[in-house]
């Protein structure tokens, strides 16, 4: 998040720093020498709910502002956490896959032949746990837009709305639309209403660079 990325494919999520507001990104576990075992998508849920707990504690921290994002694989796992807690404020998912195991054995430690493990981290069948505010964007371009139509398709929880931006990829999505979000928690945190994403700013996205 400190070193300047290509505008085109921005994963830093460096706008928020830049707006002052908190950022944490947290290693979860058997990553990064971290301990434990990878579970992939499983138990690191337990862990962003653990990190978002750490975040509450701090005196410079609104608990009651928190916001979660993540991005490809963090989109997902955002999801997944979505669906386990409403400790969030909001949820940003970019580019989600409908089920982990789409991902195949890179991201996923565990038998992929075990339905019940693929059930549990298959987001298109939790979409109805989902109780904070949720949105779930992608690129219109490539990426994982397929996803996105399966789950909106599927999807009867209105705390969960799905955005298509137009001529943006799984990559160029992403910088002009987490400035976008990092405007709208500052807003909504100087008494303005709360974060929304309206068809209009997401025709809003698709002419930003």
């Amino acid at each position: 998040m400190w070193t300047p990325k290509p505008r085109e494919n921005d994963q830093s999520a460096a706008a928020y720093r830049r707006k002052g507001l908190v950022l944490m990104l947290p290693s979860l576990r058997g990553g990064n020498d971290n301990p434990g075992q990878r579970e992939g998508f499983y138990g690191e849920v337990d862990d962003v709910i653990a990190a978002a707990d750490y975040l509450a504690s701090l005196p410079h921290v609104d608990p009651q502002r928190i916001y979660l994002g993540g991005h490809s694989t963090g989109g997902t796992l955002a999801m997944l956490v979505g669906a386990s807690t409403n400790k969030f404020r909001a949820i940003f998912a970019f580019g989600p896959v409908a089920s982990a195991s789409y991902y195949g054995a890179n991201y996923n430690y565990y038998d992929l032949k075990n339905i019940e493990e693929i059930k549990r981290r298959a987001p298109i069948l939790w979409l109805d746990a989902v109780r904070s505010d949720m949105y779930v964007l992608e690129g219109a371009v490539g990426g994982n837009v397929e996803d996105l139509h399966t789950m909106r398709q599927k999807n009867l929880n209105p705390a969960i709305r799905f955005r298509e931006v137009a001529g943006k990829t799984h990559f160029s999505v992403l910088a002009p639309a987490n400035e976008m979000i990092a405007e709208k928690i500052i807003d909504a945190a100087n008494g303005g209403e709360e974060v929304e994403i309206t068809n209009a700013d997401i025709r809003e996205l698709a002419r930003k660079k």
